[in-house]
């Protein structure tokens, strides 16, 4: 069909390619959730069948895609992260978003049955997800990214512990419930979780208080000492994007990214340690795999 009189329907495709050196986070979120962890009786505040199959579809997305530098995830949520050399797929927003979304969501779907063995998925409560992509022009604001939604994930399962644990330890109604938290901070729910219910907080595991990170595991590095600054990001802002690399050079980069594995952890990526002992991460460059026991 090449050079036909129809061809002319190509003029009202519109670039998407999104601006150089810059990080990509494509953030999907699940469709309807609340009515489908209802149909299959999802526990609550948190069901770790649930999150243990989200973080399986991530690692398949992070396999199949060794562009990737990181993942996020919390709740019904996933965010993936390109770095600002990626040229994956010229840059074009559609094929990014589609890929993630299509990828994870076929995971998702075929590894249902290995977590919820009992209850079989049955229209029309199937599970799908949206996406979108957004980018950040430094590293500070990836990372400042990163830390709002582990923040987040932080204030909602506080407020999810103590509201469900007041409704089906305390046999309280959810109107009352919502209403006696209303406006409180996070000391108050502390302590109705500690003084009502015995329930210490900070016991509580750290998948559900930090989410999940995933990223490629490589040797560990020594933290270095700071040098003095007043800004904690002033060595990362030296724009990681404006090497040029070569298109042999990220082909040889993934073949590297695809020899090591992916992990799944539950840690404090807010803090800087986590970035300094993992610095292949920002850099994109592969690190030395870990020794074989």
């Amino acid at each position: 069909m090449a050079n036909s009189r129809f061809e002319y329907v190509k003029l009202f495709e519109q670039p998407d390619v999104l601006l150089p050196n810059t990080w990509i986070v494509v953030r999907i979120d699940g469709r309807g959730f609340h009515k489908l962890s209802d149909r299959y009786a999802f526990a609550k505040p948190n069901d770790r069948r649930a999150l243990d199959l989200m973080n399986a579809a991530a690692v398949e997305v992070m396999k199949e895609l060794p562009d990737l530098c990181i993942a996020y995830g919390v709740s019904d949520e996933y965010s993936f992260v390109f770095h600002p050399s990626c040229q994956l797929f010229e840059r074009r927003d559609a094929k990014l978003v589609t890929t993630i979304v299509s990828t994870f969501t076929a995971h998702y779907i075929h590894q249902w049955g290995t977590y919820f063995p009992d209850t079989p998925l049955q229209p029309p409560y199937l599970p799908s997800f949206d996406g979108r992509a957004v980018i950040y022009p430094t590293t500070r604001n990836l990372r400042d990214y990163m830390s709002w939604r582990q923040v987040d994930c932080h204030i909602n399962n506080l407020y999810n512990t103590t509201f469900w644990t007041m409704v089906l330890q305390g046999g309280m109604s959810n109107t009352d419930a919502e209403q006696e938290l209303k406006g409180t901070i996070s000391s108050v729910k502390n302590e109705i979780l500690f003084k009502r219910f015995g329930i210490n907080y900070n016991n509580e595991l750290d998948i559900y208080k930090k989410g999940s990170v995933l990223y490629r595991q490589y040797q560990l590095e020594e933290v270095k000492p700071k040098q003095s600054s007043t800004d904690p990001y002033a060595e990362e802002e030296a724009a990681p994007g404006q090497e040029t690399t070569s298109r042999s050079q990220q082909d040889k980069i993934r073949k590297l990214r695809r020899k090591a594995q992916v992990v799944v952890d539950h840690i404090d990526i807010i803090k800087d340690e986590f970035w300094e002992r993992r610095p292949w991460i920002l850099s994109n460059k592969p690190g030395k795999l870990p020794a074989e026991a």
